[in-house]
């Protein structure tokens, strides 16, 4: 039924800074999700190869210092280049179940020098194909110690069976305009992505589906202290104050009326399944409509660049 769209959120814990063993369990989840009949599967923020929860445990902020330094480094090493190659077995898996991914991942851009690395979200579609790489608008907080800020040229949506699919990273959730940007390219499926915990999802999820009268779909990952690999450089510095839970899941699905079709689900790892109906989109639009009947763009209106930014520009 094209009216119908079958979704799988993946709420996993990475293998903190092993790229190659969180892709693996990323490859068994799109799998696991295409053998169940899901035609989207979503996938938390900076999964692969984890989120940099060590900066807010081991003074991050400290100038100059060895541990944060070798830390970063092992970060870069293990960041994906997605120019290389590093994700072709995903969108290989992907083309042969037939399912389309959104996918969180710290990337090593090689039109940026490949040696600063973003928090961008990748969109593949059924096909295989990688359609669309957002990188981060504006790290939040201490983001900023390690990843660089993105760009424009990441705002797209996609066509998926009736659906227009679009999505933002954690906190650019709450960024009005870059919300905006997508629910004027027709989006009328949000996928918001969150390193974890339902204080995150629980009440932004509603309220941008609320906003845009449309399925918002929030995925999160888990993270424990027990969860810290022993090669982890730095590890007794990093567990000294670490909490026994850094990121407890949340991920949810609102519909367009902003209620619950899936609360948030807390401390379970796994794939959390469900089927959504595009007509609840129109039903809802018939009342609001953000950039439509509801709007005036002859007293406000949003210009977007969505230009790839590169610091060199060759003319060969």
């Amino acid at each position: 039924m094209e009216n119908t769209l079958k979704i799988a959120m993946a709420q996993l814990s990475p293998v903190l800074l092993n790229k190659n063993e969180t892709l693996k369990k990323v490859e068994h989840a799109v799998v696991e999700a295409g053998e169940a009949g899901c035609e989207l599967v979503v996938f938390g923020e900076a999964l692969v190869p984890g989120y940099p929860f060590w900066l807010a445990l081991t003074g991050g902020a400290e100038w100059n210092t060895k541990i944060n330094k070798e830390l970063h480094a092992e970060y870069v090493r293990n960041a994906i280049q997605i120019e290389t190659g590093e994700l072709d077995t995903i969108c290989q898996l992907a083309k042969t179940h037939n399912i389309a991914i959104y996918l969180g991942i710290i990337e090593r851009a090689q039109n940026r020098g490949g040696h600063s690395i973003y928090a961008s979200l990748v969109y593949i579609n059924a096909s295989g194909e990688i359609k669309s790489v957002h990188r981060k608008l504006q790290p939040t907080y201490d983001e900023r110690l390690t990843w660089s800020p993105g760009d424009g040229h990441g705002l797209q949506v996609h066509k998926l069976k009736q659906f227009t699919v679009g999505g933002l990273n954690c906190w650019e959730n709450w960024m009005p305009l870059p919300r905006t940007a997508l629910y004027g390219l027709g989006e009328n499926l949000h996928i918001a992505v969150w390193p974890g915990s339902d204080h995150n999802t629980k009440d932004i999820t509603r309220f941008i589906a609320k906003e845009s009268r449309s399925f918002v779909v929030s995925v999160s990952c888990l993270m424990t202290k027990a969860l810290f690999p022993k090669t982890l450089p730095h590890l007794e510095k990093i567990l000294e104050h670490c909490p026994n839970v850094l990121a407890n899941g949340g991920s949810c699905i609102a519909g367009p009326d902003g209620e619950w079709i899936v609360a948030p689900v807390i401390n379970k790892e796994g794939l959390i399944i469900q089927t959504i109906d595009f007509n609840r989109v129109y039903e809802e639009r018939r009342n609001f409509d953000p950039v439509g009947h509801y709007s005036r763009p002859d007293i406000t209106k949003l210009i977007v660049n969505r230009e790839r930014q590169s610091t060199v520009v060759y003319e060969d």
